[in-house]
């Protein structure tokens, strides 16, 4: 064991019973740093977990990337495309691309006994991916799509309720053309997402029905649906997809147009992208706190012990050797702060995401719970950079201890 290390052990109070002014302000230190680093831990973790948890309610709508012709408004009166081209297979083949499908859509009017509301039908096929339904489901069952026609309907528990309608029951729609046209549907599965926009707008029927509701043959959709493996790289990909249908005329004239679900839904992900500023800022003042908590402890540490300065400094030591002493000092001071700050932090997320005890208003936030991510790359570097944070304010206290003076700190003792 070095001198340096062994100096510094002795005076951290880790060997020593009796207590001392030194015990308290290394409990002090170490007490700021847990709270700082509990704090960055639970803000990433809920921050990170709003963004996956609402970008993924957000995709099982209307999936990452839409491709609609060109000459499609922002209505939802769509003009058709062709269910096939080999320009999408060229999209599925797209190594970021998880999955393409079909669908159509076409908005109509729910009329009951008592009320009225209206409803985007969502026409889907075979290749629709229904997992995300599977896990929102909380009635019923899926649609089962097949040759034939289905007659269910797929709704959200808000529809539901203000509808006073249950699994099983006929829903009645009339559609607004040329001249008013009737389906009649059966309630299948309730769905609730807490995506209150999107839940109140959107029914999930046969694709069938839209196609001959709209005039269209079996080979004419509204457009294509695509999932992919990494949103990182939601962008590239999108810009690839264009590139590929940027060369595709059809008879008529038309072509595709692409886009992804940020562009979609700007005003969802710019409230995500402004929560990533808040957890900044408060990353920042966590470390701020945390470095001048440190700094003063340290502050504090060395006038506490200036005796013991002086007379290593008479005995030959030089400053360098001194101030490694406080560099372990600090070291254990700052582990042990992380240690229990991780403890606390990710012990409060565990508790959160097992047992959801912190619920929310879902039309403000979308979720009905406070959702956590626990990420080990994200824990990683909230300790790397807090720790070399507070490495870099030490470099003010162990200035001062090159002041000290041997001969004035012994004298006056």
């Amino acid at each position: 064991m070095n001198l340096e290390f062994f100096i510094a052990n002795r005076i951290s109070g880790k060997k020593r019973k009796r207590k001392h002014f030194s015990n308290t302000i290394s409990t002090i230190v170490i007490t700021g740093i847990t709270l700082s680093v509990a704090v960055m831990l639970v803000s990433v973790s809920i921050v990170t977990g709003f963004k996956n948890n609402i970008t993924n309610k957000i995709s099982g709508f209307g999936s990452h990337i839409q491709v609609l012709n060109y000459d499609s408004n922002l209505s939802y009166e769509t003009k058709p495309i062709p269910a096939y081209s080999p320009v999408y297979e060229e999209i599925a083949a797209l190594k970021n691309v998880k999955q393409v499908q079909t669908f159509a859509i076409k908005a109509g009017i729910i009329k009951t006994d008592t009320d009225i509301q209206g409803l985007v039908l969502k026409g889907v096929s075979s290749d629709f991916d229904w997992q995300f339904f599977n896990s929102t489901l909380i009635e019923g069952s899926i649609l089962n799509i097949d040759s034939s026609y289905n007659q269910g309907i797929i709704i959200s528990s808000h529809t539901a309720k203000k509808l006073k309608l249950n699994i099983d029951d006929p829903l009645r729609m009339w559609f607004i053309d040329e001249s008013p046209r009737f389906r009649k549907f059966v309630i299948t599965g309730i769905y609730e997402t807490s995506l209150v926009e999107l839940d109140e707008t959107f029914g999930f029927v046969d694709i069938k029905h839209i196609q001959r509701l709209n005039g269209w043959n079996d080979q004419e959709i509204s457009g294509l649906e695509i999932n992919i493996n990494e949103f990182k790289d939601l962008d590239e990909t999108t810009w690839e997809i264009r590139d590929i249908i940027s060369a595709l005329y059809f008879e008529d004239g038309g072509r595709l147009k692409a886009s992804s679900i940020t562009e979609r839904y700007p005003q969802i992900f710019d409230w995500l992208n402004l929560q990533d500023l808040n957890v900044i800022i408060i990353i920042l003042l966590m470390i701020i706190v945390a470095g001048f908590n440190m700094v003063s402890g340290i502050l504090i540490l060395i006038l506490d012990r200036t005796y013991m300065i002086g007379v290593l400094k008479a005995l030959g030591g030089s400053n360098s050797m001194i101030k490694r002493i406080f560099y372990y000092q600090s070291f254990y001071l700052i582990f042990r702060g992380l240690l229990f700050g991780n403890i606390l932090g990710l012990g409060l997320s565990f508790i959160q995401k097992k047992f959801e005890i912190i619920s929310l208003n879902p039309e403000n936030y979308y979720l009905s719970t406070v959702p956590i991510n626990l990420d080990f790359s994200h824990i990683l570097l909230i300790n790397a950079g807090a720790t070399f944070a507070i490495f870099i304010f030490l470099i003010l206290p162990s200035m001062i201890i090159s002041r000290i003076s041997p001969a004035k700190t012994i004298s006056f003792k």
